[in-house]
């Protein structure tokens, strides 16, 4: 049996995502993603703390009734899970844009 070697070596996928993260755009992308998720999960954090800090610390406000007998506090603690669907609303709107980018850079490459 005769068993050629190939003379090189064919191009693995490897190397076609090695040259999308070399890709300008691919780094802008990640800034891009970046300037995104940074400030969201800082918004979420403060706005989830700051539901903390009231209760703990300034508890006659958050006492106040609003309608009947719900106060600042339930009105605020049920806007989190207001404020965290909105979150997850806008970055699947965001992410749709992320994907089509890959996507793109997917098509240029082959891959």
């Amino acid at each position: 049996m005769n068993q050629e070697k190939p003379s090189e070596n064919p191009p693995s996928s490897s190397d076609g995502w090695v040259r999308i993260m070399n890709r300008p755009e691919f780094a802008q992308l990640l800034v891009a993603k970046r300037r995104f998720i940074v400030p969201c999960c800082v918004f979420f954090l403060l706005y989830y703390f700051a539901f903390l800090i009231l209760v703990g610390w300034f508890p006659d406000l958050v006492k106040k009734p609003v309608i009947g007998k719900v106060n600042v506090a339930y009105l605020f603690a049920l806007s989190q899970f207001v404020m965290a669907w909105g979150m997850a609303w806008l970055y699947m709107r965001r992410a749709a844009v992320y994907d089509r980018a890959v996507a793109e850079m997917l098509k240029k490459e082959n891959l």
